[in-house]
């Protein structure tokens, strides 16, 4: 095996690593700060983070000034309205429900395309749909499908975390045109600034300010945690990773990323891991499986978290 390729698969080992132990980072930080607060702080770090791996590969230029509404919107989306969704989500949501409904991302995707891009689903996908479903509402329920009745079933959080999985399979496919067109880390760094900017909004608003001084160090650890390695460092040896490696490779190592997130909540939080969870999040992975399998990963470019 090349070096350069060894490289390349640690750099992804590393991101999923650190993305699956995201969302328990930020149960640690919101015990201390609003959501809105985590948001700006972490992001914060991301740009500055990002910000300097453009300007030391030399790759900054300003956008066109016909991409700076299209910036814009993907900065909404996909920072500033999915991490609210996220953040605010896991004030009642497990950090491990979180993980595995986060993981039907690409099964909303496969959806998105075929409502509106018209791609053809094979019915070996939608076998994979329906299953992710099956399985996502196991984990919700936590097995006890008699809920559905009655619909008091999961948390406020855990709806909110769910909303947050289309409105990213939205994200990505708007996404396409950039990726395209700019490089990667510039381009997740115009994504980054505009979001961080919409969120400065609702952090001053909220008055954010006055919530810095009282947060803990075990609250700026889960905050540096987010800002320095998920939303800068991941995102930089993600696509060095990439670069080096078949698409479909790298895609592979999202699979690790909710179990990363089981093990780390259960030793950190101590969240009790339940068997049906289990069960459910294995079938949502499996669902995922078969709607990426024609695909060969094609759309993991995408991936922020």
């Amino acid at each position: 095996m090349r070096m350069n390729s060894r490289r390349a698969m640690l750099e992804a080992l590393f991101a999923v690593v650190v993305w699956g132990a995201s969302f328990v980072a930020t149960k640690v930080a919101l015990r201390y700060a609003s959501p809105d607060v985590v948001v700006w702080l972490r992001f914060a770090m991301g740009v500055i983070i990002l910000g300097i791996a453009v300007l030391t590969g030399r790759k900054f230029s300003l956008p066109e000034k016909r991409d700076w509404p299209y910036f814009a919107l993907l900065g909404f989306l996909g920072i500033t309205f999915h991490q609210w969704l996220q953040s605010t989500g896991l004030v009642t949501s497990q950090a491990t429900t979180t993980g595995w409904i986060v993981a039907s991302i690409p099964v909303f995707m496969a959806l998105l395309g075929w409502l509106a891009l018209k791609e053809k689903l094979l019915w070996l996908q939608v076998a994979g749909i329906l299953l992710s479903a099956f399985g996502v509402l196991l984990v919700v329920t936590h097995g006890d499908l008699i809920l559905l009745a009655s619909g008091k079933f999961g948390t406020v959080g855990d709806f909110l975390v769910l909303v947050s999985a289309p409105n990213w399979a939205v994200f990505s496919v708007l996404s396409r045109r950039g990726l395209n067109k700019y490089p990667a880390t510039l381009m997740m760094f115009y994504v980054m600034t505009f979001g961080w900017l919409f969120s400065s909004v609702l952090f001053f608003a909220q008055g954010g300010l006055s919530q810095i001084g009282h947060i803990p160090w075990d609250g700026w650890a889960g905050i540096a945690f987010l800002g320095i390695f998920c939303s800068g460092l991941a995102y930089i040896f993600w696509y060095d990773a990439l670069q080096a490696l078949p698409v479909a490779q790298t895609g592979a190592f999202l699979y690790i990323e909710p179990v990363v997130t089981v093990i780390v909540a259960a030793l950190i939080l101590g969240e009790s891991l339940y068997l049906v969870t289990l069960l459910g999040g294995v079938l949502i992975l499996a669902g995922v499986w078969l709607v990426n399998r024609k695909k060969a990963g094609r759309e993991v470019k995408g991936t922020i978290f």
